[in-house]
């Protein structure tokens, strides 16, 4: 185990203890090296075996210990955040692993599509360099599988549902971009077909067991936390001083000042007295208008042009020239969200795209499904999810981020959820106040604030109050006015999930109060600019930092 505490510990030696607690997290695991942009275990897969589980957990109890006991008093401003955020990424470590313990029960975090996919899809390196790596990878597929099938017991059944898919997903990944990333260094083919072989015979055998799982007819272990976990983890991760009745309650509020604001908004776009029924049908009317399968990502692509165009033109935050990639998102990492961003880590030296991707609806799915879908995502949703995902939401965020250097990688190595997800939805509110869209885009805005605010609601009530799907769905459906389809595939992540879908409210509240205290005679841009120079922080620290 790493030593991280000098002989006699003074305040000047926090830069030299946070580097090293770095250095043991990224070294202990691969995908927070990869999130990170620090290639060096590139060849690895992460350990989830008993034994590497208590190793590490072991570290970052000591690392917690160590930042705990270090004097404070003369750090910096941000040398302070940086102590108080990494005191909290390792306490977050500590409880993940040793009270939630999800590789025992969550399938999907055995899943090694992303860090195959990383190497895949980014150029960041000579394609030798990067197939050497992906090798040792495939290499170590059968060994995580098998430890998978050690370590996992009482799954519930929707996460193996899950898995069964996004396993299958990473086979064909595996089948389909391998061999054209070798036409380009046949040299390594007698290295890396053999064990690409290998791992796609293990994807099919993991793929095989799980499904045995769901043949049995066992729901396994009920997927939610119950409120005593839940609300331990939401404290974790919210990293906020709100408590969780707290965050309800204000839930439940701007859910109902949202719903009024789309009313009158329904109203104003097709006539009629503000009620539901009005909404109905100005949101019918806009669902009409939807793209297909085949349009969504070229809609996505123009709608990047056509945000970039209006934040420059209006002048709401600086921009910045890396590139964005939109594409279908691919398999591996379906069936908990529509879309994603896929930024580098901040500590990526190469230039490389961000990948803001979509996921086309499935091909079993009935037509009529698949409509209700594109109703839900039509034109103008999809140009409103483009301002959260790209720009200026968590694209020009995050690359904004990227370029934060401090007197430690801290911030490199993590980011706050509320803060990211929290600007991505004020950047929605942003678009539409300053006009992008029209009466359509806010209508649709407004919806997502509906959303926003159930996300929270139904987060907090399916883990800790047991509230069931039909309950779930009508509120969603009737006071949210979401598509069947749409609120069929949240009741599902609410599900595969926990406390992550309560940081877009609790995000935005916090994010859009600090913008609200703009000081006087700064411009919008110059305060948006301000706000996003500090990585990704809490937002509890980003108002430390801008003195609000």
């Amino acid at each position: 185990m790493p030593d991280f505490t000098p002989a006699e510990p003074e305040t000047s030696d926090f830069p030299v203890i946070a580097e090293r607690i770095v250095d043991a997290l990224l070294e202990s695991d691969p995908l927070i090296a990869a999130t990170a942009g620090d290639h060096r275990f590139d060849d690895r897969l992460p350990d989830h075996s008993a034994g590497a589980v208590a190793a590490r957990a072991a570290m970052v109890r000591d690392a917690a210990d160590t930042l705990a006991g270090l004097n404070t008093d003369g750090l910096g401003p941000q040398d302070h955040v940086d102590h108080q955020m990494l005191s909290a990424l390792v306490e977050r470590e500590l409880f993940e692993l040793s009270d939630v313990r999800e590789p025992e029960w969550n399938p999907l975090v055995h899943n090694p599509g992303p860090l195959l996919h990383s190497l895949l899809a980014r150029p960041f390196a000579p394609v030798e360099e990067r197939l050497v790596s992906l090798g040792g990878r495939l290499a170590a597929v059968p060994d995580a599988l098998a430890t998978a099938r050690v370590v996992l017991h009482d799954m519930p059944r929707v996460h193996v549902e899950t898995a069964v898919g996004q396993f299958a997903g990473v086979a064909t990944l595996i089948r389909d971009q391998v061999p054209r990333l070798l036409d380009a260094a046949p040299e390594l083919r007698s290295a890396v077909e053999p064990v690409s072989a290998a791992a796609q015979s293990a994807l099919g055998d993991f793929c095989g067991w799980l499904r045995a799982r769901l043949d049995t007819g066992d729901p396994g272990r009920d997927p939610r936390l119950g409120r005593p976990m839940w609300e331990a983890r939401l404290w974790h991760t919210l990293d906020t001083e709100l408590p969780a009745a707290e965050v309800l309650e204000l839930a439940w509020r701007e859910f109902d000042e949202a719903g009024a604001r789309l009313r009158d908004c329904a109203s104003e776009l097709v006539g009629g007295p503000a009620t539901d029924d009005t909404a109905r049908a100005a949101l019918d009317m806009l669902g009409r208008e939807h793209p297909s399968d085949e349009t969504i990502v070229d809609l996505a692509r123009l709608s990047l042009r056509e945000t970039t165009d209006f934040v420059r033109a209006h002048d709401l935050v600086s921009l910045i020239d890396d590139p964005c990639v939109i594409e279908e998102m691919p398999e591996f990492a379906r069936g908990v969200a529509v879309a994603y961003c896929d930024p580098p880590g901040p500590l990526e030296k190469a230039e490389v795209p961000t990948f803001y991707c979509i996921a086309p609806t499935p091909d079993d799915w009935p037509a009529e499904r698949a409509e209700s879908f594109y109703r839900e995502y039509n034109d103008h949703m999809v140009r409103n999810l483009t301002v959260h995902e790209a720009m200026p939401g968590h694209f020009l965020q995050l690359a904004h981020a990227r370029r934060f250097r401090g007197g430690t990688r801290v911030r490199s190595l993590g980011w706050s959820g509320p803060f990211v997800e929290g600007w991505a939805v004020y950047a929605e509110d942003l678009m539409a106040e300053a006009g992008f869209g029209g009466l359509p885009i806010r209508l649709q805005q407004l919806k997502m604030r509906l959303r926003m605010s159930l996300n929270a609601i139904i987060d907090q009530l399916v883990h800790c109050e047991q509230m069931p799907e039909r309950e779930a769905m009508a509120l969603m459906t009737e006071r949210g006015f979401q598509e069947a389809g749409e609120a069929a595939g949240k009741w599902r992540r609410a599900l595969l999930t926990s406390t992550q879908l309560s940081t877009y409210f609790v995000g935005y509240t916090e994010v859009a109060a600090i913008a609200a205290a703009r000081p006087f005679g700064a411009t919008p841009r110059a305060w948006h600019d301000a706000m996003l120079s500090h990585g990704s922080p809490p937002p509890r620290h980003l108002r430390t930092l801008l003195g609000v």
